[in-house]
């Protein structure tokens, strides 16, 4: 017990007090006794008063403890639940009535189990736990206890395996101890735990064409097993072995002779029965292979292209692939300088793909290029892509001339069927649409599923805003009738006075119907109404589609990639409202622009049509139309560069150009103006315990650095940087397990491109309990490494306290006193003790008449 003051200045006011009494003595005599009582309970009134108002308070021991159980749940301890359970309910047994009890999971996060109680508890069926990837001891300690009572003595008892993945406990524990919380741990063990697990993967950092390279790979067994190993190089298995692992460390070694140029990637994947986690069977690897300059040249996919014969020599090495065939990976661009696109529709690329293409342009300097064609630029279905945003030019048209009127109506399938990705990206297209619209063009758009909805009414488009907000609010729901739908937006059209009707038609599904899909469309065409079909996914009616957009004399897309779908519309509605192709023979004026000028040194050839673009406000326009449209344009793009050529390569449009004995050197020219012109500086890329890489410019070149991420599928990965000293900085990712891209540069024009593979989370590799550190967080916190559960339930030290106020019964015992006070001044002593007499002497006559009744009582009895 402690007694204690909150505010001690209060006791100051006892120097006047006490002046005051001594005073009052030396003026007036207390002789009488009673004077002298008095005076004391008026003393003693007034010291409690004055001890009151310093707000005095007891400190009492707390009785009361919690004790609590924090449960590692974490993938490395999976199917140790039952055996923790049964440990924990044999524990309880050993509860003392003083003992509140809870129990909580954790594993990156933490859940509840059982609420603190003082009641009886049984373990509930254990609930999955969030992100079981990681371990997180410290987060966990510091969220548990944050969630008990600060007043109370508190036990945690930590049941883990001491692996931690994220965190650092030991950073903590003077916290824990310093408020008085006790931590004891017990120490859990997988025993059932059978896995195998590839370690590592070691593939040159560099090498050569042709070169055989060593392909090492080490794996790690809980027990002797046997397996199937795959290599594989960009996604394409280059060879198998079945291996026979023995427990603990394996290293097994392939040798490779690569084929191939560039950044390659290598993924060694590992099957084994009765395998514990998958998460540990793969890991990624990247080597770069020197070579001449690669170039990827993409075609249409029902076409080829003759471009390949221009700029094909000894000095490149050039691979030609249609659009369907362009690779998923991010690495796969990156093992090329330079991307052309000839004459390639967006409907067939998809925009994860070019996604990918501009992260390659941007980020790691590859260059890229686009000819002109019917089915490039605009009319391709670039606006608003990736591709876009690459290209020195805009799709968008700013043409001064008289464009023809324009009715469009989108009919939409929103059936459950379409639920998820697809209409997702369906109202994307269709908002780009609604972009590529004037004012003045009208708009429809009827969304269905078991029947039409109309959702914007076929009118002039004079609120974009409004039409977009009304396009996203539709979610997918009921079944799928297309004729309906469609007539309705054949009615909607016929009325108006339009040069361009056009009606697009997307659906993934069937619709049965006994009404003639060509007569509808046959009176549609009397009022100049033209139909396209998309058809979305593999259940779509394809022959109908196909059908229906023959007869409108419009076009079928067939759509397995639901990335594509933005594209298409974007193409349908420009081939609409714009007319992209200039088709009039003009000499192109050629602008100064080195090393193109040189070119053009004996005159420049005739071109007969070209693609309208708009050139964007950075773009150099090297040669331009006699409308001021872009023919020939180049900009840089990150840290790559951009080349738009408008005209085509087979020589109809090109005209006089693809006759002209420079052409061959033209298209040299381009493609080394593609390539890239960087500094390749040594960087060393190293990961770092704490999971950072640390970035080092090895040759010292570098003060500051500027570094971007991203990973295989083109998708930018956040980072934070921080800078620990000049060319040198520490980069922390948040990234699941698989293969990053570092790109690399500095203020003189050095460059470095890398392949990183981030390696899936510590807690899936097989290693032993962390004993020691289970072992530190016990006695640095006053507790003990426990081996029988009812220890748990010991008797804790008694460090906290609770304060009682004392203020309410010191002015109680103050006015007690004060009250007796006014008694005696009231009544005097001498009455009061009167009083007290008289009292007394009543009752004991009373005892005597009492005792008298008793005797005769007995004698009457007697008698009787």
């Amino acid at each position: 017990m402690d007694l204690r003051i909150d505010q001690p200045l209060w006791l100051l006011l006892a120097i006047p007090i006490a002046v005051y009494m001594i005073w009052f003595l030396k003026k007036k005599t207390l002789q009488k006794r009673e004077h002298w009582v008095i005076f004391s309970l008026r003393l003693l009134a007034i010291f409690c008063l004055l001890l009151a108002i310093t707000r005095p308070y007891i400190s009492l021991p707390i009785q009361e403890q919690q004790i609590v159980f924090l449960v590692d749940r974490s993938a490395s301890l999976e199917g140790t639940e039952s055996e923790v359970a049964s440990w924990i309910e044999e524990g309880l047994k050993a509860k003392k009535d003083s003992q509140s009890i809870g129990v909580y999971s954790f594993a990156k996060g933490i859940q509840t189990d059982v609420g603190v109680t003082n009641e009886i508890i049984q373990i509930p069926k254990w609930q999955d736990v969030s992100n079981p990837n990681e371990t997180n001891i410290a987060s966990a300690l510091q969220l548990t206890t944050n969630m008990l009572q600060k007043n109370k003595a508190t036990r945690v008892v930590l049941l883990s395996d001491g692996i931690e993945t994220s965190g650092n406990i030991e950073n903590q524990l003077n916290y824990f101890k310093n408020n008085g919380i006790q931590i004891d741990t017990v120490q859990l063990t997988n025993d059932q735990l059978k896995d195998a697990a590839i370690a590592d993967f070691q593939t040159p950092n560099i090498a050569y064409k042709g070169e055989e390279q060593q392909l090492q790979v080490q794996i790690e067994a809980s027990e002797e097993t046997k397996g199937k190993l795959f290599i594989a190089l960009n996604d394409q298995t280059i060879a198998e072995k079945n291996v026979s692992l023995d427990a603990g460390k394996n290293t097994i070694t392939f040798k490779h002779i690569s084929k191939k140029e560039g950044l390659l990637k290598y993924e060694a994947t590992l099957k084994v029965a009765d395998d514990a986690f998958l998460e540990n069977n793969k890991w990624t690897s990247v080597t770069t292979v020197e070579g001449t300059p690669r170039v990827l040249l993409v075609h249409a996919n029902d076409r080829s292209t003759s471009l390949s014969k221009l700029i094909g020599k000894k000095e490149l090495t050039v691979k030609t692939v249609a659009a369907s065939e362009l690779p998923s990976s991010q690495t796969s661009y990156l093992q090329y300088d330079a991307i052309i696109f000839d004459n390639v529709p967006g409907h067939e690329v998809g925009e994860a793909k070019m996604r990918m293409i501009e992260q390659a342009v941007k980020n790691f300097g590859v260059g890229f290029m686009m000819t002109g064609g019917d089915n490039s630029y605009g009319l391709g279905g670039y606006f608003q892509t990736p591709i876009e945003q690459v290209l020195p030019v805009e799709m968008e048209v700013k043409s001064k001339e008289q464009l023809p009127s324009l009715g469009l109506v989108i009919v939409m399938d929103r059936s459950g069927s379409m639920a998820g990705n697809k209409i997702e990206l369906a109202k994307e297209a269709a908002v780009r649409s609604v972009e590529l619209l004037r004012k003045d063009d009208t708009f429809g758009f009827i969304a269905f599923d078991s029947s039409p909805w109309n959702i914007i009414d076929t009118a002039p488009l004079k609120n974009k805003k409004q039409a977009i907000k009304d396009i996203l609010s539709i979610s997918p729901d009921g079944g799928t009738e297309i004729f309906q739908s469609l007539q309705m937006a054949y009615n909607q059209l016929k009325p108006l006075k339009l040069q361009r009707k056009h009606i697009i038609l997307l659906t993934d599904g069937q619709s049965a119907t006994n009404r003639s899909y060509e007569q509808l469309i046959e009176e549609g065409k009397q009022s100049n109404i033209t139909l396209s079909t998309v058809a979305i996914g593999h259940d779509a009616d394809r022959l109908l589609l196909k059908d229906l957009a023959h007869f409108g004399t419009g076009r079928f897309y067939d759509v397995s990639d639901e990335e594509t779908i933005p594209s298409i519309l974007s193409r349908e509605t420009s081939m609409m409202t714009r007319t992209y192709i200039e088709d009039h023979p003009f000499y192109p004026v050629i602008t100064s622009g080195a090393p193109w000028d040189s070119l053009f040194a004996e005159g420049v050839p005739q071109m007969n049509a070209y693609i309208a673009t708009t050139a964007k406000q950075t773009a150099k326009v090297i040669a331009k139309s006699k409308k001021d449209d872009p023919v020939l344009a180049e900009w840089n793009y990150g840290l790559g560069k951009s080349i738009a050529y408008t005209s085509d390569t087979s020589g109809k449009w090109a005209g006089d150009w693809a006759r002209w004995s420079e052409w061959s050197t033209f298209w040299h020219t381009a493609v080394s103006e593609l390539l890239p012109s960087y500094d390749e500086v040594p960087y060393s890329i190293a990961q770092q315990s704490d999971g950072s890489y640390l970035v080092t410019d090895a040759a010292h070149k570098s003060a500051f650095m500027d570094i971007s991420v991203v990973d295989d599928e083109g998708k930018k990965v956040e980072t934070t940087e921080e800078t620990v000293a000049p060319g040198k900085s520490k980069v922390y990712i948040d990234r699941q397990p698989g293969l990053v891209y570092f790109s690399i540069t500095n203020a003189e024009n050095g460059m470095y491109k890398a392949g990183v593979t981030i390696p899936y989370s510590k807690e899936y590799q097989l290693q032993q309990p962390n004993t020691a550190l289970l072992q530190n967080i016990a006695n640095a916190t006053g507790g003990k490494v426990l081996k029988n559960s009812s220890e748990a339930f010991r008797k804790l030290p008694n460090n906290s306290f609770e304060q009682q106020g004392m203020m309410v019964w010191l002015i109680f015992i103050a006015m007690i006193l004060l009250f007796i006070d006014i008694t005696l001044r009231r009544f005097g002593w001498q009455k009061i003790r009167g009083l007290l007499s008289k009292s007394k002497h009543n009752n004991g006559r009373k005892k005597d008449d009492s005792h008298q009744l008793d005797v005769d009582v007995l004698l009457k009895n007697k008698r009787k």
